[in-house]
């Protein structure tokens, strides 16, 4: 999944923009980030999420039940 339940398209987890951010392949590994957009849970919040491409939403959740 590469769009949040409100419908913005995730940034990379590779990429600083348009939100930088420590939750980068290094700091997390093993947790499924890489140079990809797909909704993760790096952190073990309560669902999976992923920073977006619009510079005024930082971080938005994703919809589990679409995951295959």
């Amino acid at each position: 999944m590469k769009t949040t339940k409100s419908g913005y398209t995730c940034q990379d987890w590779t990429s600083q923009e348009p939100h930088e951010h420590d939750r980068t392949p290094e700091e997390y590994p093993d947790r499924g980030l890489g140079d990809h957009n797909n909704c993760r849970n790096p952190d073990d919040v309560e669902g999976i999420w992923c920073y977006t491409t619009d510079p005024d939403t930082r971080w938005d959740w994703c919809d589990e039940l679409l995951i295959c």
